[in-house]
Protein backbone atom coordinates (compact mmCIF):
# COMPACT_ATOMS: atom_id res chain seq x y z
CA UNK A 1 0.00 0.00 0.00
CA UNK A 2 1.48 3.63 -0.67
CA UNK A 3 2.10 6.63 1.81
CA UNK A 4 -0.69 8.25 0.06
CA UNK A 5 -3.45 5.45 -0.04
CA UNK A 6 -2.85 4.68 3.69
CA UNK A 7 -3.18 8.67 4.37
CA UNK A 8 -6.71 8.41 2.52
CA UNK A 9 -7.42 4.94 3.98
CA UNK A 10 -6.81 6.64 7.34
CA UNK A 11 -9.07 9.55 6.93
CA UNK A 12 -11.57 7.13 5.86
CA UNK A 13 -11.44 5.11 8.85
CA UNK A 14 -11.46 8.79 10.85
CA UNK A 15 -14.67 9.79 8.98
CA UNK A 16 -16.05 6.34 10.08
CA UNK A 17 -15.59 6.57 14.01
CA UNK A 18 -15.27 10.54 14.84
CA UNK A 19 -18.25 12.62 14.67
CA UNK A 20 -18.58 14.88 11.16
CA UNK A 21 -18.24 17.92 12.91
CA UNK A 22 -14.53 17.31 14.53
CA UNK A 23 -12.85 19.82 11.94
CA UNK A 24 -9.78 18.79 9.65
CA UNK A 25 -7.84 21.32 8.16
CA UNK A 26 -7.09 21.06 4.07
CA UNK A 27 -8.79 19.38 1.38
CA UNK A 28 -6.39 16.63 2.02
CA UNK A 29 -5.72 16.09 5.43
CA UNK A 30 -2.43 15.20 6.20
CA UNK A 31 -0.84 13.36 9.50
CA UNK A 32 1.68 14.86 11.48
CA UNK A 33 4.35 12.14 11.76
CA UNK A 34 7.63 13.50 13.06
CA UNK A 35 9.24 16.71 14.36
CA UNK A 36 12.13 18.42 15.42
CA UNK A 37 12.32 22.10 16.35
CA UNK A 38 9.89 24.10 14.41
CA UNK A 39 9.80 21.57 11.75
CA UNK A 40 7.32 18.32 11.54
CA UNK A 41 7.13 15.76 8.72
CA UNK A 42 3.68 14.02 7.64
CA UNK A 43 2.77 10.57 6.79
CA UNK A 44 3.77 10.83 3.45
CA UNK A 45 7.69 11.90 4.63
CA UNK A 46 6.70 15.57 3.07
CA UNK A 47 8.24 18.25 5.36
CA UNK A 48 6.66 21.14 6.39
CA UNK A 49 7.30 24.85 8.49
CA UNK A 50 5.24 24.54 11.21
CA UNK A 51 3.92 28.07 12.39
CA UNK A 52 0.55 26.54 13.94
CA UNK A 53 2.68 24.89 16.67
CA UNK A 54 -0.87 22.79 17.28
CA UNK A 55 -2.83 25.41 17.83
CA UNK A 56 -0.06 27.30 20.49
CA UNK A 57 0.62 24.27 21.76
CA UNK A 58 3.92 23.20 20.96
CA UNK A 59 5.65 26.30 22.89
CA UNK A 60 9.42 25.07 22.75
CA UNK A 61 8.56 23.08 19.11
CA UNK A 62 9.08 19.34 18.83
CA UNK A 63 11.81 17.03 19.90
CA UNK A 64 13.25 19.23 22.75
CA UNK A 65 15.60 17.07 24.67
CA UNK A 66 15.28 18.87 27.93
CA UNK A 67 11.28 18.01 27.97
CA UNK A 68 12.07 14.79 26.74
CA UNK A 69 14.25 13.69 29.55
CA UNK A 70 12.45 15.30 32.16
CA UNK A 71 8.77 13.16 30.82
CA UNK A 72 11.26 9.94 30.79
CA UNK A 73 12.54 10.30 33.63
CA UNK A 74 9.22 10.53 35.20
CA UNK A 75 8.10 7.48 33.12
CA UNK A 76 11.20 5.54 34.83
CA UNK A 77 9.80 5.72 38.08
CA UNK A 78 6.85 4.11 36.63
CA UNK A 79 4.30 6.61 38.73
CA UNK A 80 2.27 8.14 35.72
CA UNK A 81 -0.95 9.45 37.25
CA UNK A 82 -1.62 8.94 41.00
CA UNK A 83 -4.78 11.47 41.19
CA UNK A 84 -4.76 14.83 43.33
CA UNK A 85 -5.71 12.60 46.63
CA UNK A 86 -1.63 11.99 46.57
CA UNK A 87 0.65 14.44 47.11
CA UNK A 88 2.46 15.43 43.97
CA UNK A 89 5.79 16.94 44.27
CA UNK A 90 6.22 18.43 41.08
CA UNK A 91 2.13 19.62 40.96
CA UNK A 92 3.64 21.68 44.09
CA UNK A 93 6.54 22.84 42.40
CA UNK A 94 4.80 24.05 39.14
CA UNK A 95 1.97 25.46 41.20
CA UNK A 96 4.85 27.96 43.48
CA UNK A 97 6.59 29.20 40.34
CA UNK A 98 3.49 29.84 38.43
CA UNK A 99 1.65 31.76 41.97
CA UNK A 100 4.90 33.88 41.40
CA UNK A 101 4.82 34.43 37.81
CA UNK A 102 0.91 35.27 38.79
CA UNK A 103 1.60 38.87 39.73
CA UNK A 104 -1.66 37.57 41.74
CA UNK A 105 -1.08 38.80 45.22
CA UNK A 106 -1.87 35.38 47.74
CA UNK A 107 -2.25 33.37 45.13
CA UNK A 108 -3.19 29.55 44.70
CA UNK A 109 -3.39 27.32 41.84
CA UNK A 110 -5.54 24.43 40.55
CA UNK A 111 -4.87 22.15 37.68
CA UNK A 112 -6.55 20.70 35.05
CA UNK A 113 -6.44 18.69 31.69
CA UNK A 114 -7.42 21.74 29.04
CA UNK A 115 -7.83 25.05 28.38
CA UNK A 116 -11.81 24.20 28.27
CA UNK A 117 -11.22 22.64 31.89
CA UNK A 118 -9.94 25.46 33.14
CA UNK A 119 -12.16 28.12 32.17
CA UNK A 120 -15.09 25.87 33.59
CA UNK A 121 -13.25 26.01 36.86
CA UNK A 122 -12.77 29.63 37.00
CA UNK A 123 -16.66 30.29 36.13
CA UNK A 124 -17.21 27.22 39.23
CA UNK A 125 -15.38 29.22 41.06
CA UNK A 126 -16.73 33.29 40.36
CA UNK A 127 -20.26 31.94 40.12
CA UNK A 128 -19.89 30.22 43.65
CA UNK A 129 -18.43 33.25 45.28
CA UNK A 130 -20.70 36.02 44.35
CA UNK A 131 -23.83 33.50 44.04
CA UNK A 132 -24.35 34.47 40.21
CA UNK A 133 -24.81 33.27 37.79
CA UNK A 134 -24.47 36.37 35.46
CA UNK A 135 -21.49 36.65 33.26
CA UNK A 136 -19.77 39.21 31.22
CA UNK A 137 -17.58 38.00 28.34
CA UNK A 138 -16.99 40.07 25.14
CA UNK A 139 -18.57 39.66 21.55
CA UNK A 140 -16.42 37.52 19.43
CA UNK A 141 -14.73 35.14 22.11
CA UNK A 142 -13.86 31.66 22.65
CA UNK A 143 -13.37 30.37 25.98
CA UNK A 144 -14.04 26.23 24.93
CA UNK A 145 -15.78 23.34 24.06
CA UNK A 146 -17.56 22.45 27.22
CA UNK A 147 -20.94 23.06 28.39
CA UNK A 148 -20.27 25.78 29.96
CA UNK A 149 -17.36 27.68 28.31
CA UNK A 150 -19.45 27.00 25.24
CA UNK A 151 -22.16 28.94 27.35
CA UNK A 152 -19.97 32.32 27.27
CA UNK A 153 -18.07 32.17 23.73
CA UNK A 154 -19.36 35.04 21.99
CA UNK A 155 -18.62 33.76 18.43
CA UNK A 156 -21.47 31.78 16.66
CA UNK A 157 -19.13 29.39 14.51
CA UNK A 158 -17.73 27.88 18.14
CA UNK A 159 -21.30 27.76 20.00
CA UNK A 160 -22.95 25.02 18.44
CA UNK A 161 -25.90 25.50 21.44
CA UNK A 162 -27.92 28.51 22.87
CA UNK A 163 -28.61 26.75 26.06
CA UNK A 164 -26.63 27.42 28.79
CA UNK A 165 -26.23 27.26 32.59
CA UNK A 166 -25.12 30.94 32.73
CA UNK A 167 -26.75 33.99 31.60
CA UNK A 168 -24.49 35.75 30.03
CA UNK A 169 -24.27 39.77 28.56
CA UNK A 170 -21.84 40.41 25.63
CA UNK A 171 -20.26 43.61 25.44
CA UNK A 172 -17.59 45.57 22.93
CA UNK A 173 -13.90 43.53 22.36
CA UNK A 174 -11.13 45.22 20.99
CA UNK A 175 -11.86 44.11 17.24
CA UNK A 176 -11.28 47.07 15.41
CA UNK A 177 -11.40 46.34 11.96
CA UNK A 178 -14.90 45.55 11.87
CA UNK A 179 -16.30 47.94 14.56
CA UNK A 180 -18.42 51.15 14.12
CA UNK A 181 -16.11 52.72 16.45
CA UNK A 182 -13.20 51.32 14.57
CA UNK A 183 -12.31 54.87 13.68
CA UNK A 184 -11.46 56.54 17.42
CA UNK A 185 -8.20 56.98 18.76
CA UNK A 186 -6.75 54.46 20.83
CA UNK A 187 -7.83 56.41 23.76
CA UNK A 188 -11.33 57.18 22.43
CA UNK A 189 -12.01 53.79 21.83
CA UNK A 190 -10.83 52.30 25.36
CA UNK A 191 -13.46 54.64 26.47
CA UNK A 192 -16.01 54.08 24.20
CA UNK A 193 -15.55 50.44 25.79
CA UNK A 194 -15.88 51.20 29.28
CA UNK A 195 -19.00 53.06 28.56
CA UNK A 196 -20.93 49.91 26.74
CA UNK A 197 -20.01 47.82 29.52
CA UNK A 198 -21.50 50.44 31.97
CA UNK A 199 -24.79 50.46 29.86
CA UNK A 200 -24.42 46.45 29.17
CA UNK A 201 -24.59 45.77 33.54
CA UNK A 202 -27.31 48.63 33.37
CA UNK A 203 -29.56 47.27 31.10
CA UNK A 204 -28.95 43.83 31.01
CA UNK A 205 -27.77 42.19 34.49
CA UNK A 206 -29.67 41.97 37.55
CA UNK A 207 -28.28 41.98 40.86
CA UNK A 208 -24.37 40.83 41.00
CA UNK A 209 -22.78 39.63 38.20
CA UNK A 210 -20.59 36.61 38.83
CA UNK A 211 -17.71 37.46 37.06
CA UNK A 212 -16.18 39.21 33.49
CA UNK A 213 -14.38 36.46 31.38
CA UNK A 214 -11.70 37.79 28.36
CA UNK A 215 -9.36 36.43 26.33
CA UNK A 216 -6.57 39.86 26.05
CA UNK A 217 -5.81 38.93 22.28
CA UNK A 218 -8.96 36.64 21.24
CA UNK A 219 -7.62 33.54 19.36
CA UNK A 220 -10.23 31.77 17.70
CA UNK A 221 -11.71 35.29 17.02
CA UNK A 222 -8.55 36.13 14.58
CA UNK A 223 -5.96 37.14 16.78
CA UNK A 224 -7.80 40.35 17.39
CA UNK A 225 -5.93 42.81 19.85
CA UNK A 226 -7.29 45.30 21.27
CA UNK A 227 -5.13 48.61 21.98
CA UNK A 228 -3.10 48.42 25.33
CA UNK A 229 -4.98 49.98 28.04
CA UNK A 230 -8.73 48.69 26.91
CA UNK A 231 -8.87 46.19 29.72
CA UNK A 232 -7.76 48.63 32.34
CA UNK A 233 -10.63 50.93 31.12
CA UNK A 234 -12.95 47.87 31.82
CA UNK A 235 -11.79 46.83 35.01
CA UNK A 236 -12.31 50.33 36.45
CA UNK A 237 -16.13 49.48 35.95
CA UNK A 238 -15.73 46.13 36.98
CA UNK A 239 -14.27 47.40 40.56
CA UNK A 240 -16.50 50.12 41.13
CA UNK A 241 -19.07 47.11 41.10
CA UNK A 242 -16.86 44.62 42.86
CA UNK A 243 -16.77 42.44 39.71
CA UNK A 244 -14.06 39.65 39.32
CA UNK A 245 -12.14 39.80 36.69
CA UNK A 246 -10.99 36.46 35.06
CA UNK A 247 -8.33 36.92 31.86
CA UNK A 248 -8.39 33.68 30.06
CA UNK A 249 -4.13 33.10 29.15
CA UNK A 250 -5.00 30.04 27.02
CA UNK A 251 -3.40 31.48 24.41
CA UNK A 252 -1.21 34.52 25.36
CA UNK A 253 0.03 33.13 27.97
CA UNK A 254 3.73 32.20 28.46
CA UNK A 255 5.26 35.20 26.37
CA UNK A 256 3.61 34.65 23.36
CA UNK A 257 3.19 38.36 22.85
CA UNK A 258 6.10 39.21 23.62
CA UNK A 259 5.70 42.58 25.39
CA UNK A 260 4.72 41.23 28.52
CA UNK A 261 4.63 37.20 30.18
CA UNK A 262 0.47 37.49 30.19
CA UNK A 263 -1.40 39.35 27.76
CA UNK A 264 -3.38 40.95 29.80
CA UNK A 265 0.37 42.59 31.76
CA UNK A 266 -0.05 45.18 28.68
CA UNK A 267 -2.88 46.56 30.16
CA UNK A 268 -1.79 47.33 33.75
CA UNK A 269 -4.03 45.09 35.15
CA UNK A 270 -3.82 42.54 37.47
CA UNK A 271 -6.57 40.44 37.38
CA UNK A 272 -8.44 38.25 40.24
CA UNK A 273 -7.78 35.01 38.34
CA UNK A 274 -6.28 33.72 35.04
CA UNK A 275 -6.70 30.52 32.83
CA UNK A 276 -3.86 28.74 31.27
CA UNK A 277 -3.09 25.74 29.39
CA UNK A 278 -1.22 24.92 25.47
CA UNK A 279 1.61 26.23 26.02
CA UNK A 280 3.12 25.20 29.08
CA UNK A 281 2.55 21.64 28.43
CA UNK A 282 4.44 21.48 24.85
CA UNK A 283 2.22 19.04 23.86
CA UNK A 284 1.20 17.12 27.35
CA UNK A 285 -2.33 17.77 27.99
CA UNK A 286 -2.23 20.59 31.15
CA UNK A 287 -4.51 23.33 31.88
CA UNK A 288 -5.33 25.25 35.23
CA UNK A 289 -6.34 28.59 37.23
CA UNK A 290 -4.49 30.66 39.67
CA UNK A 291 -6.73 32.99 41.24
CA UNK A 292 -6.97 34.83 44.34
CA UNK A 293 -6.93 32.44 47.72
CA UNK A 294 -10.46 33.80 48.91
CA UNK A 295 -11.46 32.59 45.28
CA UNK A 296 -10.08 29.41 45.04
CA UNK A 297 -10.48 28.04 48.57
CA UNK A 298 -14.39 29.44 48.39
CA UNK A 299 -15.66 26.15 47.38
CA UNK A 300 -17.15 24.50 50.09
CA UNK A 301 -17.81 20.77 48.55
CA UNK A 302 -15.21 18.50 48.21
CA UNK A 303 -13.16 17.98 44.89
CA UNK A 304 -10.21 16.47 43.50
CA UNK A 305 -8.94 16.04 39.97
CA UNK A 306 -8.54 12.95 38.32
CA UNK A 307 -6.01 13.56 35.90
CA UNK A 308 -4.94 17.37 36.79
CA UNK A 309 -1.44 18.14 37.70
CA UNK A 310 -0.60 14.72 37.51
CA UNK A 311 3.16 13.72 37.82
CA UNK A 312 3.77 13.17 34.12
CA UNK A 313 2.20 16.50 32.48
CA UNK A 314 3.61 18.62 35.68
CA UNK A 315 6.76 16.96 35.30
CA UNK A 316 7.09 17.89 31.20
CA UNK A 317 5.71 21.71 32.13
CA UNK A 318 8.59 22.48 35.03
CA UNK A 319 11.11 21.62 32.42
CA UNK A 320 9.07 23.35 29.15
CA UNK A 321 8.94 26.41 31.83
CA UNK A 322 12.91 25.95 32.66
CA UNK A 323 13.75 26.19 28.92
CA UNK A 324 11.41 29.14 27.94
CA UNK A 325 12.78 31.54 30.76
CA UNK A 326 16.49 30.15 30.50
CA UNK A 327 16.35 30.78 26.87
CA UNK A 328 14.20 34.16 27.46
CA UNK A 329 11.95 33.15 24.94
CA UNK A 330 9.41 35.82 25.63
CA UNK A 331 12.30 37.99 24.04
CA UNK A 332 12.86 36.02 20.69
CA UNK A 333 8.89 36.36 20.17
CA UNK A 334 9.09 39.86 20.64
CA UNK A 335 12.22 40.33 18.42
CA UNK A 336 11.36 37.56 15.95
CA UNK A 337 7.49 38.42 15.96
CA UNK A 338 7.95 42.08 15.10
CA UNK A 339 10.28 41.79 12.64
CA UNK A 340 7.43 39.37 11.14
CA UNK A 341 4.71 41.34 11.61
CA UNK A 342 6.06 44.49 9.89
CA UNK A 343 7.16 42.33 7.31
CA UNK A 344 3.72 40.81 6.95
CA UNK A 345 2.54 44.12 6.46
CA UNK A 346 4.19 45.21 3.63
CA UNK A 347 3.62 41.62 2.07
CA UNK A 348 -0.27 42.84 2.65
CA UNK A 349 0.30 45.91 1.77
CA UNK A 350 0.75 44.38 -1.67
CA UNK A 351 -1.98 41.90 -1.70
CA UNK A 352 -5.48 42.87 -2.92
CA UNK A 353 -7.29 40.30 -0.24
CA UNK A 354 -5.36 41.13 2.28
CA UNK A 355 -7.93 43.67 4.88
CA UNK A 356 -5.83 43.42 8.00
CA UNK A 357 -2.26 42.40 8.99
CA UNK A 358 -2.62 42.53 12.83
CA UNK A 359 -1.17 40.56 15.89
CA UNK A 360 1.82 40.91 19.07
CA UNK A 361 4.54 38.96 18.98
CA UNK A 362 4.44 35.38 17.61
CA UNK A 363 0.62 35.82 17.85
CA UNK A 364 -0.13 36.90 13.99
CA UNK A 365 -3.93 37.24 12.16
CA UNK A 366 -4.08 38.10 8.45
CA UNK A 367 -7.63 38.72 8.14
CA UNK A 368 -8.23 37.94 4.13
CA UNK A 369 -11.24 39.76 2.09
CA UNK A 370 -12.64 40.08 -1.09
CA UNK A 371 -9.90 42.07 -3.23
CA UNK A 372 -9.93 46.15 -2.13
CA UNK A 373 -13.01 45.30 -0.41
CA UNK A 374 -13.95 45.09 3.55
CA UNK A 375 -16.24 41.97 2.44
CA UNK A 376 -14.83 38.79 4.87
CA UNK A 377 -13.65 35.95 1.94
CA UNK A 378 -13.23 32.57 3.88
CA UNK A 379 -12.76 31.46 0.26
CA UNK A 380 -9.48 33.39 -0.26
CA UNK A 381 -8.52 32.10 3.38
CA UNK A 382 -9.13 28.62 2.14
CA UNK A 383 -6.74 28.94 -1.11
CA UNK A 384 -4.42 30.36 1.13
CA UNK A 385 -4.35 27.61 3.24
CA UNK A 386 -3.54 25.09 0.27
CA UNK A 387 -1.09 27.25 -1.37
CA UNK A 388 0.99 27.50 2.20
CA UNK A 389 0.67 23.65 2.40
CA UNK A 390 1.99 23.30 -0.86
CA UNK A 391 4.53 25.51 -0.36
CA UNK A 392 5.79 23.88 2.72
CA UNK A 393 4.00 26.18 5.71
CA UNK A 394 1.33 25.34 8.12
CA UNK A 395 -1.05 27.59 9.53
CA UNK A 396 -4.43 27.77 11.12
CA UNK A 397 -7.49 29.43 10.15
CA UNK A 398 -10.14 31.48 12.03
CA UNK A 399 -12.26 34.29 12.89
CA UNK A 400 -15.70 34.59 13.02
CA UNK A 401 -16.26 33.88 9.25
CA UNK A 402 -13.53 32.23 9.02
CA UNK A 403 -11.42 34.15 7.10
CA UNK A 404 -8.06 35.02 9.26
CA UNK A 405 -4.57 33.23 8.59
CA UNK A 406 -3.16 32.46 12.04
CA UNK A 407 0.00 32.80 12.31
CA UNK A 408 1.34 31.37 15.48
CA UNK A 409 5.02 29.42 15.57
CA UNK A 410 6.72 27.62 18.40
CA UNK A 411 8.54 30.32 20.23
CA UNK A 412 12.18 29.07 19.06
CA UNK A 413 11.70 30.74 15.53
CA UNK A 414 14.40 31.98 14.42
CA UNK A 415 14.92 35.00 12.14
CA UNK A 416 16.33 32.67 9.22
CA UNK A 417 13.19 30.68 9.61
CA UNK A 418 10.61 33.66 9.99
CA UNK A 419 11.69 34.45 6.47
CA UNK A 420 11.68 31.31 5.19
CA UNK A 421 7.73 31.31 6.11
CA UNK A 422 7.00 34.68 4.83
CA UNK A 423 8.21 34.15 1.47
CA UNK A 424 5.75 31.42 1.36
CA UNK A 425 3.15 33.57 2.64
CA UNK A 426 4.02 36.21 0.53
CA UNK A 427 3.40 33.70 -2.87
CA UNK A 428 0.24 32.19 -0.86
CA UNK A 429 -1.44 35.46 -0.95
CA UNK A 430 -0.74 36.07 -4.02
CA UNK A 431 -2.12 33.22 -5.67
CA UNK A 432 -5.10 33.45 -3.83
CA UNK A 433 -4.86 37.67 -5.13
CA UNK A 434 -4.87 36.12 -8.38
CA UNK A 435 -7.58 33.37 -8.10
CA UNK A 436 -10.28 36.47 -6.32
Amino acid sequence: MTARRSAAELLARHRAVLPSWLALNYEQPIELAAGKGCRVVDGEGREYLDFFAGILTNMLGYGVPEVTEAISAQADTGVLHTSTLYLIRSQVELAERIVALSGIPDAKVFFTSSGTEANEAALLLTTSARRSNQVLALRNSYHGRSYAAMGVTGNRGWSASSLSPLSVSYVMNGYRYRSPFGHLSDADYCRAAADDLREVLLTTTSGDVACMIAEPVQGVGGFVVPPDGFFRALKEVLDEHGIPFVSDEVQTGWGRTGETFWGISAHDVVPDAMTFAKGLGNGLSIGGVVARADLMDGLTANSISTFGGNPLSTRGALATLDYLQRHDLQANARAVGGRLLAMLRQVGAEAPVVGEVRGKGLMIGIELVEPRTTIPSPAAAARAMEATKRGGLLVGKGGLYGNVLRIAPPLTLTGDEADEGLEILRAALAEASGAA
